[in-house]
C-alpha cells in the first residue's frame, strides 16, 4: 500500500480522492464526522455481510397476548 498507515484504510483512501474533487466550500455540515465514522467502521474490521432473508413461505410465529384474569 503506502508508507502511511492511515492509507491502509479503504475509506481514508476514498476520502482523499473525494476531497481532491470537492472543494471545502461545497462540503456540507457533518462532512468530517461522516468520514471519521466510516473510517472507524472500516478500521474496526466490521463484518458488513447481511444475513440471508428467510424463504418466502416461512411464517413467523406470533405470540398471543395473555388474557387478564
Amino acid at each position: 500500500m503506502s508508507d502511511h498507515p492511515a492509507f491502509d484504510n479503504p475509506v481514508t483512501r476514498a476520502r482523499v480522492m473525494v476531497e481532491a474533487e470537492v472543494p471545502p466550500e461545497r462540503r456540507g455540515p457533518g462532512w468530517d464526522r461522516h468520514w471519521r465514522e466510516l473510517e472507524a467502521y472500516a478500521a474496526a474490521g466490521t463484518d458488513w455481510t447481511v444475513a440471508p432473508a428467510p424463504p418466502p413461505h416461512a411464517k413467523r410465529k406470533r405470540r398471543r397476548a395473555k388474557s387478564a384474569g
